[in-house]
């Protein structure tokens, strides 16, 4: 049987503010539980919460930036429910009317594009967190997070499998740290999943959907994901039915499990919050915070291989995150003969050696002048490629120069063609049967003669000249 798969995602997005959407209570992650709380957010009676202005605003800029329209006039409304986080018995979200709707993320599995209708962006608050570990059978709760704010980005269900679901997280986690609204570090909550999965066969009406929830990497969401579609289809064609509810996914097990049937709308009795006036946000605002929108990654991307001629591989490797885009484009302003150069080295180099040692490009020990240095060696001939990359291992264990390392260990490449020559001539004195062959006709050995330089200079010689001055001297002239 053909089974087509609808998935639709949930993401909530922690806003980057100093305080949290509702009181000025700190929103500083690691924090000892319980010591970032105030009467507010602990939900105490006659308590009035005040809304957040910078997390409207950049909740503003994330609509705009999928193109989304923004609803001048949006209200909050109370979501009813129990649970012990969550201390007064109801959360703060917009259900009705919310802040942003219809936008769109466009996203390429392979080699195909594909666009991904975004529902709405919504505000609301986050809930305290319960900790069971550790704790000798016994939960407790940790209410710093309560209050913080988030958006809920509600995406249509057009995505039809895991890759595709994956690479619209990915682009969506990419722009909101590029916009500077969220961290979004999942290890910290910051950035979490709800994943509506159904599957059915095509031509026919949308199948049972079940959601998983609290999905916090894009491994387990794929892993996710792929278990549910086939405990979906199995169950199917075992001729039983997928019910409608709400499950978690257990990474160490490498399955779901049923946490409770899944509630609708109506069950937590919505209603418009009394203690919050409608949200109006005027058309001068919007204007404003569009005017000051940062260039977004899919524009950095067109223009990393429109100005600087780089592949699409590399502009895409060197724009995921602002920090790496400013080195590069601070690495071609300070080694302005070779974009090219520069981006090779940054992505293939460089980047390789800081993931080795766990850091992140804006704590590189080497800076964008400091390995803009080390390409002007190598474009000048004072060092060959090869001995460019034991100076930048130097360079990243101990902060130095590139000039200060190739003089210090006498690095300079040989361009003397007396010298080299010399070399050469050793080498063919001491091989009499190779170049016998080689002049018979074995046009392979030229490579072993190369290696044989190159040892004796130990990596030395300039490559360029060792093959021209190789080829002149075997052939006798």
């Amino acid at each position: 049987m053909s089974w087509e798969v609808i998935i639709g995602l949930e993401i909530h997005v922690q806003i980057n503010t100093k305080t949290k959407a509702f009181c000025g209570c700190s929103t500083t992650f690691g924090a000892e539980p319980n010591t970032q709380t105030c009467p507010v957010c602990l939900g105490m009676p006659g308590q009035l919460p005040v809304l957040n202005s910078e997390a409207v605003q950049k909740s503003i800029l994330t609509g705009l930036a999928i193109c989304g329209q923004i609803n001048l006039a949006s209200k909050f409304d109370r979501k009813n429910y129990f649970y012990p986080d969550l201390p007064k018995g109801y959360q703060i979200t917009q259900f009705a009317v919310p802040l942003v709707e219809h936008g769109h993320i466009d996203i390429r599995v392979g080699d195909t594009e594909k666009r991904i209708g975004i529902t709405r962006i919504h505000m609301e608050e986050d809930a305290g967190k319960s900790m069971h570990e550790g704790l000798d059978g016994v939960s407790h709760i940790d209410l710093n997070r309560s209050g913080v704010p988030l958006m809920e980005i509600v995406s249509e269900p057009d995505m039809r499998s895991a890759d595709e679901a994956i690479a619209y997280l990915k682009q969506l986690h990419q722009l909101v740290r590029f916009l500077d609204v969220s961290g979004a570090n999942m290890e910290k909550g910051q950035f979490r999943c709800d994943a509506n999965v159904s599957v059915h066969q095509p031509g026919t009406p949308f199948g049972t959907r079940a959601e998983l929830k609290n999905l916090n990497s894009f491994r387990f969401i794929r892993q996710a994901i792929d278990y549910e579609v086939n405990r979906q289809i199995e169950l199917i064609e075992d001729g039983g039915e997928v019910v409608q509810e709400t499950r978690l996914y257990d990474s160490a097990k490498g399955e779901s499990r049923a946490m409770r049937s899944k509630e609708e709308a109506h069950d937590y009795r919505y209603f418009p919050e009394p203690d919050l006036p409608p949200l109006q946000v005027s058309e001068q605002e919007v204007a404003s915070i569009r005017a000051a929108m940062p260039e977004r990654p899919s524009q950095l991307r067109q223009r990393f291989e429109n100005e600087y001629g780089l592949s699409a591989y590399d502009a895409d490797v060197l724009s995921q995150t602002r920090e790496l885009a400013d080195y590069f484009e601070a690495l071609v302003a300070c080694h302005e003969t070779d974009s090219k150069r520069c981006a090779n080295w940054m992505a293939n180099e460089l980047l390789g050696r800081l993931k080795e040692q766990g850091c992140e490009i804006d704590h590189s020990p080497v800076t964008p002048r400091a390995l803009a240095g080390l390409l002007d060696r190598i474009a000048d001939d004072t060092i060959s490629g090869k001995i460019a990359k034991d100076v930048l291992d130097a360079m990243v264990e101990g902060g130095e120069s590139a000039d200060a390392i190739i003089e210090t260990k006498g690095l300079k490449q040989v361009t003397d063609s007396g010298t080299i020559d010399a070399i050469i001539d050793k080498i063919i004195a001491a091989n009499p049967n190779q170049v016998a062959q080689y002049r018979g006709g074995k046009d392979k050995l030229f490579g072993f003669f190369v290696g044989q330089v190159m040892k004796a200079s130990r990596g030395k010689a300039n490559p360029a000249m060792v093959n021209q001055r190789l080829k002149n001297l075997l052939a006798g002239m």
